[in-house]
């Protein structure tokens, strides 16, 4: 299989710099995948797990949310609002964000707060579902 050149790269810092076989994340359209020889694109990333085939195995899972994609002939870059591998989520603060989110939407002041909650709810239990994915 082709390898194509990927770069993550999110405020927080460059999360991967180098080649992958495949690409796999939620776009604000739904799932793709992005392999070598992939034709220009250029999406809204959504929230979701995002997975980085390296090679034959496992690929590496991250939770990603929001920002932007960019396919072009020379490679991929992932600029994602905020990104986390799964091996550096830490579990207890995100069930705790997932137990504030949850008493937020219960009594929202506003429907801003209550959407912003619940968009923060969807990003603790992804990150949960990640860690516990690694875990397994």
């Amino acid at each position: 299989m082709a390898d194509f050149h990927l770069k993550i790269v999110s405020p927080d810092g460059v999360f991967f710099d180098g080649e992958a076989h495949q690409l796999s994340l939620r776009s604000i359209d739904g799932d793709i995948a992005v392999l070598a020889g992939h034709i220009p694109y250029l999406t809204a990333v959504g929230i979701g797990e995002c997975r980085v085939y390296l090679g034959e195995g496992e690929p590496k899972r991250a939770a990603c949310c929001g920002g932007l994609l960019n396919v072009t002939r020379e490679g991929v870059f992932l600029a994602p609002t905020t990104f986390e591998w799964a091996e550096d989520i830490d579990s207890e603060r995100a069930e705790a964000a997932k137990q504030k989110a949850l008493s937020r939407i219960e009594s929202p002041k506003s429907d801003a707060e209550l959407r912003l909650a619940q968009i923060k709810l969807q990003r603790a239990e992804l990150r949960i579902a990640i860690s516990q994915k690694i875990k397994a």
